[in-house]
């Protein structure tokens, strides 16, 4: 295409289109991206960009896998469609469950299957609320999730990302959400005489018991917080696990982000040998070749769907189980078993955090830089002292995604803190090219 190509064609798109996180200005300065190669995208213009972010955390084995390509091809060409709902299937969705079986947790068996971590999350909630019904404890119907979290923006997912930015043009929320602080090391409080490992997961036993347990279903919380990449304290989930069983209270894991391999386990929650009742999953199921996301259910939770009588679980999606995305996604869990991408992300990981300490921990407005495998952040304070975070009228963090942009690298941020999320497939040298243009965005708009 011409030079200037990028620009016309937004403009094209703008009068037809309206896109997530919709800004007229922020569109018509952004990018029309024609082509993937590996870990780089390439826009109108011909500019090659290194994706920092791997699209939205989700295409962790890069573009052009001609293996996931010829997954979908062969699938469609057998069996493009078939409908999930209650006595069809086929044949794709069928391999696709029994092999997450052997990939969750070691009580989760069955799965239900989604378009994407949104619906998973209203999945989630509704299989919960279905649960507590069914054991003959109705009034069991609120969600406690974190600030800070996110879990979509489908109605019910929305009400319970814990990110306040997304509520107000869609007010009122539903009744029966309910926030608790995150346990952030950087930012959370220690009460005082507190274990600090285990103090932030006491929030959700004081919420439990302030709202009443009768009438909580479900806590539900991202591993690791990908609106952030704050990893827990040691003892945090298992004081977590402890707590939803002495309150009768379901865990789910949201593991849209951290599923597939991008912490160093398969599932996250292995790093602190807890297993959940449910767990959600999405992205790097497929490498974001096609949409699909889904559910894990825990032995006791799948139970009750089976019982006698079991009235009908009415819920359902068009797409749930589709034979062309199982068969993706079957594809990626070989290339992720075969290339060792896991033990590679804890590796590639370990560089990443250890390269941006390098480069930006002695920097005086970098308050910290933090993350678990190939999820990163580093959050930028005007007063590293105080941890006193800038105006926000400053945009330092747009400004700083601007200056690694002009660096050829693309990559996503909230306020003042950057993200960085690369591909499972990346090599050293793209995980040192990540961290010398994030210093180097960085040192632009802050210079020493």
């Amino acid at each position: 295409m011409a030079d200037g190509a990028n620009a016309e064609l937004l403009k094209r798109d703008h009068r037809h289109l309206v896109h997530s996180l919709h800004s007229e200005a922020a569109h018509l300065a952004g990018n029309v991206w024609v082509r993937g190669e590996g870990c780089e995208i390439v826009d109108a213009d011909g500019r090659r960009y290194l994706d920092a972010m791997s699209g939205l955390w989700n295409v962790t084995l890069g573009h052009g896998r001609r293996e996931l390509v010829e997954a979908a091809t062969r699938q469609m060409g057998e069996l493009a469609y078939a409908s999930g709902y209650a006595g069809s299937t086929n044949l794709r969705a069928m391999e696709l469950g029994e092999r997450l079986a052997g990939w969750a947790y070691p009580n989760i068996n069955r799965f239900f299957f989604t378009s994407g971590g949104g619906e998973s999350t209203d999945s989630t909630i509704k299989t919960a609320r279905y649960y507590w019904k069914a054991c003959g404890r109705p009034s069991k119907v609120k969600t406690i999730s974190l600030l800070g979290g996110y879990h979509g923006v489908t109605l019910a997912a929305m009400c319970a990302t814990g990110m306040p930015a997304y509520w107000p043009a869609f007010e009122p929320r539903m009744p029966g959400f309910v926030h608790i602080a995150n346990h952030d090391a950087y930012r959370y409080v220690v009460p005082a005489g507190a274990d600090p490992l285990t103090a932030a997961a006491d929030e959700l036993e004081r919420a439990i018991v302030a709202e009443g347990p009768e009438t909580v279903a479900l806590f539900i919380a991202e591993p690791v917080m990908g609106g952030g990449a704050y990893v827990p304290p040691a003892g945090y989930f298992r004081r977590i696990r402890e707590i939803c069983d002495r309150y009768d209270v379901l865990f789910a894991a949201d593991e849209v982000i951290t599923g597939f391999g991008r912490t160093g386990e398969h599932f996250a929650l292995k790093h602190w040998g807890v297993a959940p009742d449910l767990v959600q999953f999405a992205k790097g199921i497929t490498s974001g070749y096609v949409p699909l996301g889904g559910i894990g259910l825990s032995d006791r939770v799948a139970a009750v769907f089976d019982r006698p009588g079991a009235e009908t679980w009415m819920h359902c999606y068009t797409y749930s189980g589709h034979p062309v995305a199982c068969a993706v996604a079957l594809a990626a869990i070989d290339i992720i078993e075969k290339e060792r991408l896991a033990a590679r992300a804890r590796e590639l990981g370990a560089r990443l955090k250890e390269g941006l300490v390098a480069l930006l921990g002695g920097h005086p407005n970098v308050g910290d830089i933090r993350g678990l495998g190939l999820i990163a952040a580093v959050e930028l304070v005007e007063d590293r002292g105080t941890k006193a975070g800038f105006d926000p009228g400053r945009r330092i963090g747009q400004q700083v995604l601007a200056q690694a942009r002009q660096r050829g690298m693309v990559t996503r941020g909230r306020g003042d803190t950057i993200y960085l999320g690369p591909a499972l497939v990346s090599d050293a040298a793209t995980i040192d090219r990540i961290v010398a243009t994030t210093a180097a965005a960085v040192e632009a708009v802050l210079p020493r």
